[in-house]
């Protein structure tokens, strides 16, 4: 199966998750992590800048426009379109998600 795993955030770390660390760095660790644990997995990863990205699409807009109105926060993770986590990033829900699917 292949796993699309989007990280959204911004070069701001939002102001909820003070002691977490940015979004760039979450998205970093987790495709570390998550290619390290998975070797045999079809993992495939996207940062999605929610300030300097362009043609986005309805879906991402969408995810955005909600982090905007303080429904989510970011950093947010979702594996095939499906919010697996948003603010503070844990991996083990990550890690259920990709056994689950």
């Amino acid at each position: 199966m292949k796993y699309a795993i989007n990280v959204y955030g911004r070069d701001v770390i939002c102001a909820s998750c003070v002691n977490a660390p940015g979004s760039r760095d979450t998205y970093e660790w987790l495709q570390a992590v998550l290619n390290r644990k998975y070797p045999d997995h079809d993992l495939h990863f996207n940062y999605i800048d929610m300030d300097h990205d362009e043609n986005l699409s309805d879906y991402d807009a969408d995810i955005i426009e909600r982090i905007n109105d303080d429904e989510l926060f970011y950093p947010l993770v979702t594996i095939n379109d499906d919010i697996i986590q948003d603010g503070h990033v844990q991996l083990k829900p990550i890690q259920r998600a990709i056994e689950q699917k």
